[in-house]
């Protein structure tokens, strides 16, 4: 990559989701020069799988496309999509960062125009809407995709298809013979914003999410309730296909425990509280809802948010921690046992689906790769050893979009103030 030009006085941030872009887009509004590195084909991040935000319920289409905006407006941001960073080196005003740039096997002569998508016929499981659908081996990441470029995926290297989609390419984009290529980057500051992960709810085995296919996680069905999404926004079963009406939702799936993550992942009660607005706006009054909680954390402006939910006649709220989930084999019916806290008393109820409000836990681990400090749950912690390494948004804690975004702003100060030093010592 010729074209990368990277000095002591460059600020590299890793990740672009909604606090990379933001780190980005306000490390380079203040003069300083910004290579952004995204491990994906594309930006975006978990914010741009979103069907609304809370609490005011706008698509995240907004933020973003201004976020995109300002991005591809200011020339001191160098964007390097599929960019895995596999170690950082050195200290404050002196990194070394090395980066493997992985193959699209799409040139910058892409125009997104659809043609090789057409003209290949193997498909693969759609990450966009987690596996729940599949799509074309040749891709756009999503409709807001930056950058607008397809992808071809590697398992059709060396089969017809690959040979049809860089035949049916009239602008010369399709590259079959790319290979990954290692470069290292220098940088006064790094700025890690690397995002989250969904705790992997097979482990909790009580709720059979990996043997009751009516048993989701809270990221799914926000893809489900997208009319972007796999099925059109119809909130439906998995097993059949049939429409859930009468939905559970269960809070801290794998939060707040000792076997699992111990921190309270944040985003989970509202996410669920929002969801329930989604099977409002879907079934209307036909709609129910069940929110299985051991308290709800609403902070902040988010009371208000919580007591319209509350509100609705359609949803119901049973303070108590599920047992165990069973299915009912005939109907596909998942059945929660537990104890309502508030009574004392047993239940056994029926659901069409459940959809468990999974905890949020660092996408990456850090440690492999920088020496940093990190909390008991692998965040990275304030006052990292040397100064010159910063955890934003979700790499640095369990955050929402606001908060993630007004955490970035607050590295980028810091990464902004480590390079001024570097540039005032050698002036």
């Amino acid at each position: 990559m010729a074209d990368v030009v990277a000095t002591h006085e460059t600020i590299v941030v890793v990740g672009g989701g909604i606090s990379g872009m933001t780190a980005a887009v306000e490390a380079a509004e203040t003069g300083k020069n910004v290579i952004l590195l995204e491990r994906t084909p594309s930006l975006g991040g978990r914010v741009n799988q979103l069907y609304k935000y809370f609490p005011k319920l706008c698509h995240p289409t907004c933020g973003m496309e201004i976020n995109l905006r300002r991005l591809r407006a200011n020339k001191r941001i160098k964007v390097l999509t599929l960019a895995e960073v596999t170690k950082v080196e050195g200290h404050a005003g002196d990194y070394k960062i090395s980066v493997t740039l992985h193959p699209r096997y799409v040139n910058d002569h892409c125009t997104a125009c659809g043609a090789c998508g057409e003209a290949v016929s193997a498909e693969i499981p759609n990450p966009f809407n987690y596996g729940m659908s599949r799509m074309k081996a040749a891709y756009l990441p999503s409709l807001m995709a930056y950058p607008q470029r397809y992808v071809i995926d590697p398992s059709i290297l060396g089969t017809p298809d690959a040979e049809k989609a860089r035949d049916a390419c009239k602008y010369g984009a399709v590259d079959l013979d790319m290979k990954a290529e290692v470069i290292t980057l220098s940088a006064g500051a790094v700025v890690w914003a690397t995002g989250w992960r969904p705790y992997d709810a097979g482990k909790i085995q009580p709720y059979g999410y990996d043997r009751f296919d009516n048993v989701i996680t809270s990221v799914e069905f926000e893809r489900l309730s997208d009319p972007r999404g796999p099925t059109g926004g119809r909130i439906v079963r998995p097993s059949d296909g049939k429409e859930a009406k009468n939905v559970a939702f269960i809070q801290c799936a794998g939060s707040r425990d000792r076997n699992h993550l111990k921190h309270c992942s944040r985003i989970c009660c509202m996410a669920s509280l929002k969801q329930t607005t989604y099977m409002r706006e879907r079934f209307g009054d036909e709609a129910q809802s069940t929110v299985y909680y051991i308290d709800i954390r609403a902070i902040d402006r988010f009371e208000d948010f919580y007591q319209k939910v509350q509100a609705d006649s359609t949803v119901r709220f049973v303070k108590s921690k599920v047992a165990n989930i069973t299915e009912d084999e005939a109907t596909g019916d998942v059945i929660l046992h537990g104890v309502d806290t508030e009574g004392y008393h047993r239940y056994d109820n029926r659901h069409d689906l459940c959809v468990l409000a999974i905890g949020m836990e660092p996408s990456v681990n850090i440690k492999a790769i920088a020496d940093v400090a990190v909390d008991a749950s692998g965040f990275i912690e304030m006052g990292a050893t040397d100064g010159g390494l910063f955890g934003a948004g979700c790499a640095a804690n369990a955050l929402d979009v606001n908060r993630s975004v007004q955490s970035a702003t607050a590295s980028v100060l810091r990464a902004v103030q480590v390079v001024n030093r570097v540039a005032k010592a050698e002036g």
